[in-house]
């Protein structure tokens, strides 16, 4: 099963910027499809795939900051080839 995923991670604490620029990296590594814009990043793929990467990926970074969140949305469909038509 396909999926889109969008995600936000948001470090808490004034060091932020590298531990956001390392979990960006390690998913464009991933083999997945990786679209970035100023507010999100999205992940496309099989499900497993998706969400074996994400569960280790958020792990690592959280255990890199002292304080975050990261935001989710999951659709269950392969959107990364959406275009606006209007």
């Amino acid at each position: 099963m396909k999926i889109s995923v969008e995600l936000t991670l948001t470090p808490l604490q004034d060091d932020f910027e590298q531990p956001i620029i390392n979990f960006i990296k390690k998913l464009r590594n991933s083999g997945l499809t990786v679209l970035e814009n100023p507010l999100s990043t999205q992940v496309y793929g099989e499900y497993d795939k998706v969400m074996d990467l994400l569960t280790n990926e958020i792990k690592d970074v959280f255990e890199l900051i002292d304080k975050g969140l990261i935001l989710l949305k999951i659709v269950k469909s392969d959107r990364s080839n959406y275009a606006p038509n209007f």
